[in-house]
């Protein structure tokens, strides 16, 4: 016995260093750490329990029957954050340089049915080169039964997706069908297909930051979720991020203990938004005002910065956040914002996180560039996922809401549960002077005095039908109050909601507008 424990040790050993001592020294000088390394940083000390470590591969030809290194390349297994459980699974570059086999994907496989089995989140630590191009189509169909298990646990389970080196071809799909993605600048690449094929296609020479960098997808395609300059800080955010969700769709998120008084007076609040609707204010000076301790974390920072999109903390209950930005195209919707705002709407409704909506809107963005791409259907996105979602639901009004952009920012008539509004509202088809144009437009042409018969229409228009009470004397806002008291209002409304049961018409699925 005492021999053959000998022999394990060794070969135990032998899968945490990997075969080769140099390429853990390879690795550090990339910039990038290893795979037990990043391990040790996102989960809580000594909870990590290793699943498959001494697993090895079966392939044969091109050299493989020579080379069995032990984990195959993947290290899976389990541990905890904070005290809650976390199943894991990360590349390990220095092996194969984190290619995927029909091994390494029965690994990554057995551990995504586990999650799911336990009902506990999925973190996956990407850095790797793809498929194994030596195994074949048994490496493709590996992937398939990734993709096939992403898209079983959407849902049912929260998935984080950290990319902490190149992910390319078919290892790019994963993260985009998992809930959140992390990427770490100067490191982290991901494309379907890459500079080298696309020069030999196209005659583009581009580079890989270039074409799917950190940079590139938080900024501009908005698959990337939050963006880091280094794996430390990036680990730390994925666990602050776990603590803020639920371990799966059948509990609510986690609470917290606050010490910030739920009637605290929000006097900022009156400077922080001015009353004219056409000079611009930071919303998220106003969300830091309202939530516990102004601690809150932004999704998608960089990408469509014209809606801010939040997990946040109300009287210890975590909420999600939803705000038009006046500060970025005085905050209209278009395309892009609307297809953040509904991934966000729709992940909070998956896992029983109440949505805040504070709306000052102008409408959608006007235009041929808009128009032609598919604003229709895709501004469409974010009206179904409102009109989809069974969690608690609370609107605020602070200034402006014009439009269909009105309707889509959660307004009572697609169901929100309650909608407020500040003495500053403005709720209209449009603003009053195009309102005055359209509606009298012969009139104010035919006027001796063009410029004085607009105003005085203008001056009508707004006193009739745009005055702060015109909507909730018509039930279609439950109350308009002093701005100070919005915290306080918020925080007993979600209170009241938080037993909330509501369900959809039996069927298979919708057929929403993708």
């Amino acid at each position: 016995m005492r021999e053959r424990l000998g022999e394990l040790a060794a070969r135990h050993a032998e899968s945490l260093t990997g075969p080769d001592p140099a390429a853990t020294g390879r690795q550090h000088a990339r910039g990038k750490l290893t795979v037990r390394e990043r391990l040790g940083l996102l989960l809580d000390k000594g909870s990590f329990t290793e699943v498959e470590g001494l697993r090895r591969h079966r392939a044969t030809g091109f050299g493989l029957e020579t080379r069995r290194p032990a984990g195959d390349g993947v290290v899976t297994g389990w541990g905890t954050v904070d005290g809650r459980q976390v199943f894991v699974y990360g590349h390990d570059f220095r092996i194969f340089g984190g290619a995927l086999g029909e091994a390494h994907a029965q690994k990554i496989h057995k551990i995504m049915d586990m999650a799911e089995a336990a009902g506990a989140p999925l973190v996956a630590l990407s850095d790797g080169a793809g498929a194994r191009i030596q195994e074949g189509v048994t490496a493709l169909a590996g992937y398939g039964g990734i993709f096939t298990r992403n898209v079983r646990c959407s849902g049912v389970i929260p998935q984080i997706s950290v990319v902490l080196g190149p992910c390319a071809g078919g290892a790019a799909y994963s993260p985009a069908l998992t809930d959140f993605v992390f990427m770490v600048r100067g490191t982290a690449q991901m494309y379907i297909t890459g500079p080298d094929v696309v020069h030999a296609v196209t005659g583009e020479r581009v580079g890989h930051d270039e074409l799917g960098g950190a940079d590139v997808h938080s900024a501009r395609s908005g698959v990337s979720t939050f963006l880091h300059d280094d794996e430390e800080s990036c680990l730390q955010d994925v666990r602050h991020l776990l603590s803020m969700l639920p371990a799966n769709n059948r509990e609510l998120p986690p609470d917290a203990v606050t010490d910030d008084p739920v009637d605290r007076a929000g006097d900022a609040l009156l400077d922080l938004v001015p009353a004219d609707p056409q000079r611009v204010y930071d919303i998220r000076r106003v969300i830091e005002e309202l939530v516990d301790d102004g601690d809150w974390f932004e999704l998608h920072e960089l990408w469509a910065p014209n809606l801010v999109v939040a997990l946040a903390r109300l009287g210890g209950q975590v909420v999600g956040v939803v705000a038009n930005q006046p500060l970025a195209g005085a905050g209209a919707l278009d395309i892009a914002a609307s297809e953040k705002g509904a991934r966000f709407v729709q992940f909070c409704d998956s896992f029983n996180i109440p949505l805040v909506t504070l709306v000052d809107v102008p409408g959608f963005l006007p235009g041929t560039g808009q128009e032609h791409d598919g604003i229709i259907r895709r501004g469409a996105k974010l009206l179904y996922a409102y009109c989809n979602a069974t969690v608690p639901r609370v609107q605020v009004i602070l200034r402006k809401a014009y439009g269909g952009a009105y309707i889509v920012m959660d307004s009572r008539s697609i169901g929100c549960d309650l909608s407020f509004a500040w003495p500053t509202n403005e709720i209209a088809v449009m603003g009053a002077e195009g309102a005055a144009d359209v509606v009298f437009r012969r009139e104010i042409a035919a006027a001796d005095d063009p410029e004085l018969a607009r105003a005085r229409r203008v001056a009508e228009y707004r006193e009739e039908l745009m005055h702060p009470y015109y909507a909730a004397e018509r039930g279609l806002v439950d109350d308009v109050i002093d701005p100070r008291r919005t915290r306080e209002v918020l925080i007993r409304s979600l209170r009241m909601l938080r037993a909330k049961h509501a369900r959809l018409p039996e069927r298979k699925h919708g057929n929403q507008p993708v």
